[in-house]
């Protein structure tokens, strides 16, 4: 019976060179991407928001959004028992605090997905095939981009349904402009070089161009460009459900205001009605900014981000 044959010692293979170099590159944008103190910081935040929103199931339990067994009295102020108060129907709003992390950071995650692939497809493609598809491709974008994206984002949650889908689709299709026009202008530098040349020579057809070429070239600011929309998302998500444009059957944190603007907590004074969730929405605004800025300044040395 023939023994197999053991690859020489020292020759790995090309799928291993390839993680090699990925490990690397990891461990090398980790070390200079720690030296941004605000970075840092931002990712510390996010995480300890994410193990809050992932474990709320276990801390808080999802009746915490129960209207008819809420354990309080309606507008209750801070206590020993109810740390941030009660909302108009006496359920604890430090529990609808943690439980609305889980909406608010998904619909914001989700809708910025979704509004970077839109504008990395649109960018590639203007940048590659050129000529009248990209003229009348880049015309639509500059259109998106004169638009107030949220009006458009108000008008499509308006004409259809009433749900987190809605939402991240609201704003996922009304905020690819920016990275389309950032993408298009990175993939003409990239087809401007001279591999490119080659690989056409070669046979390389559109698709293997694009997937194998441009896309590795330009996902380093498709990264960064996402976690800088991702604030902007939250942001977006919580105008429009404060504007009563959200899903009603969940819990958000543009929701709860939304419900302290109908209780009349402004008037009456009830600050821990409102407090609690704008500033959350403003510190994971502000975390996601912070490490989007930290990954630009990792990726794009040249901007001189400050640290």
């Amino acid at each position: 019976m023939t023994e197999p044959v053991e690859a020489p010692v020292g020759h790995a293979s090309p799928r291993a060179l390839a993680w090699q170099r990925r490990r690397r590159s990891a461990v090398r944008f980790w070390q200079q991407y720690r030296t941004h103190r605000a970075g840092v910081f931002g990712l510390a935040t996010l995480a300890l928001f994410a193990l809050v929103a992932l474990t709320a199931p276990l801390t808080v339990g999802s009746d915490v959004q129960s209207v008819t067994e809420a354990p309080g009295q309606p507008l209750e102020s801070p206590s020993g028992a109810f740390p941030l108060g009660t909302d108009r129907f006496g359920r604890s709003l430090l529990g609808l605090l943690i439980w609305g992390a889980r909406v608010s950071l998904l619909v914001g995650l989700l809708a910025a997905v979704l509004s970077v692939a839109i504008g990395a497809f649109i960018g590639i493609t203007a940048g590659h095939f050129r000529g009248r598809y990209a003229t009348v491709i880049m015309r639509i974008t500059d259109w998106f981009l004169v638009m107030p994206t949220l009006v458009l984002a108000i008008v499509l949650a308006t004409v259809m349904s009433r749900s987190l889908g809605t939402i991240v689709l609201a704003i996922g299709v009304t905020t690819w402009p920016t990275t389309a026009r950032l993408v298009r202008a990175q993939t003409l530098a990239v087809e401007s070089r001279p591999y490119i040349e080659r690989a056409k020579a070669l046979g390389g057809g559109h698709w293997h161009i694009m997937s194998r070429h441009v896309l590795p070239n330009v996902m380093p600011l498709v990264l960064a460009q996402t976690t800088l929309i991702i604030s902007s998302a939250i942001l977006a998500e919580a105008t429009l459900a404060f504007l009563g444009l959200g899903d009603p059957t969940v819990v958000s944190w543009g929701g709860l205001l939304q419900d302290a603007r109908e209780a009349g907590a402004v008037s009456a004074g009830d600050w821990w009605y409102l407090v609690p969730p704008g500033i959350a929405i403003a510190v994971v605004a502000l975390a996601f900014t912070l490490c989007g800025r930290a990954v630009e300044s990792v990726l794009n040395p040249r901007l001189g981000v400050a640290r």
